[in-house]
């Protein structure tokens, strides 16, 4: 998140100061990718047994960790393209990645048939950190040939606004709200098998609130945020834009942005929201036979909840490219703290339908939190038939089709 904005501004200011300060995140990432690295490994065995309550994760946490310092250092060179408006060296970067990826997995899953359930997860993390530093070394490969272009042969200068500042400005609410969120999910995470265990207790107990919760999160959360991929590579390529137009006082010209962004959004997350509504349970049956049935009710539900995901989504990325990452942290704390509440009160009561309404309740207050303070501090009108009525009528009249 720090390093396309950073380096939007220092690439609209001086070259040489550019190059410094994609010096300075870098030695950032690594710093900071490291002492990831030393606390997972390090913590992991107390994590497994006491947070996750299973020793045997405790091979894949610690696996796992060595993926964090090529990833705090491809997140920071993807930001500098991104800033570029150089959109190949990222996706060529995360195709191969993927495909490394998958291709770990499949081999060391294939291969290791004898491993127990704590060694297969082990080699799935283990494959996830070697494609991590495959998309690395590609992204300064490509970075190699780009940085003639972008910085002239000068040497790097220290930028004139103070950088350590300015990162550790965007830093600590960012960083410091995911990782309050993350706690604060783990705990949601661990509460919802637990509050569903007391709701079916006599269906199954933990097994069944395993399961059901299984269906949710691996079979139909996929599946609705799928089709945001291509919304998503809008919103981080809109961001050095709108961070542009905020600092130079462009008003028109952010006020397009944010107009077009918004309506965009709307239509196409309203045409999907119909598709998952309308077809949702045909869908989940193709791709998951006869265990589809539950993760299609989830998605006849969640679709027409999807205008709202996604611009809440969207809002977020433009609020942070204008430095409003504060007041996402505020409302990201809150949402989390209000979605644990109801599992509790609801979970117990009402089983996997009382989640699906706290799913609703939280993308309502962060749509409309983050959306208000976005028109706010932009001094964007709202247009609410443009944004949201006109698409979701359009998406209605599909649905009826």
């Amino acid at each position: 998140m720090a390093a396309p904005r950073l380096m939007a501004e220092e690439l609209s200011r001086s070259r040489a100061e550019a190059r410094g300060m994609l010096v300075r995140l870098l030695g950032a990432a690594l710093l900071l990718g490291s002492a990831a690295l030393a606390a997972q490994f390090g913590l992991a065995g107390l994590a497994a047994k006491w947070w996750l309550g299973d020793v045997r994760a405790t091979g894949a946490l610690r696996v796992s960790a060595f993926g964090m310092p090529w990833m705090a250092v491809s997140a920071v060179l993807r930001g500098f393209f991104i800033a570029r408006r150089r959109v190949s060296p990222n996706v060529v970067s995360q195709l191969a990645e993927q495909t490394v990826r998958i291709g770990a997995i499949w081999f060391a899953l294939s291969r290791g048939a004898a491993l127990d359930v704590g060694g297969k997860c082990t080699a799935v993390l283990a494959a996830t950190a070697l494609s991590e530093a495959v998309s690395c070394g590609m992204m300064a490969l490509f970075y190699r040939q780009e940085a003639v272009s972008a910085f002239g042969s000068g040497p790097a200068r220290r930028p004139a606004d103070d950088p350590a500042k300015r990162l550790w400005e965007i830093l600590w609410p960012v960083e410091g709200g995911r990782c309050l969120a993350s706690a604060l999910h783990t705990a949601e995470n661990m509460l919802v098998p637990a509050c569903l265990t007391v709701y079916l207790l006599a269906a199954g107990g933990r097994s069944a609130a395993v399961a059901q919760y299984g269906n949710l999160k691996g079979m139909a959360l996929p599946l609705l945020t799928f089709p945001f991929g291509l919304l998503g590579s809008l919103s981080v390529l809109l961001m050095p834009e709108i961070t542009q137009a905020h600092i130079r006082g462009e008003k028109k010209r952010l006020s397009a942005l944010l107009d077009r962004m918004l309506r965009l959004t709307g239509y196409f997350s309203a045409l999907a929201g119909a598709v998952f509504w309308v077809w949702g349970g045909p869908l989940a049956d193709l791709l998951y036979g006869e265990n589809g049935a539950e993760a299609g009710f989830y998605l006849t539900v969640l679709g027409p909840a999807m205008p709202l995901m996604y611009l809440e989504s969207m809002v977020d990325g433009a609020m942070k490219g204008m430095g409003e990452q504060k007041a996402v942290f505020r409302y990201s704390l809150w949402d989390a703290v209000l979605r644990i509440a109801g599992v509790m009160l609801l979970l117990p009561r009402f089983g996997m339908r009382g989640f699906l309404f706290v799913i609703l309740l939280s993308s309502v207050y962060t749509c409309l939190a983050n959306t208000g303070r976005l028109l706010r501090v932009s001094g964007v009108r709202p247009a609410v038939w443009r944004w949201l009525g006109a698409p979701v009528l359009a998406a209605a009249v599909s649905a009826a089709a």
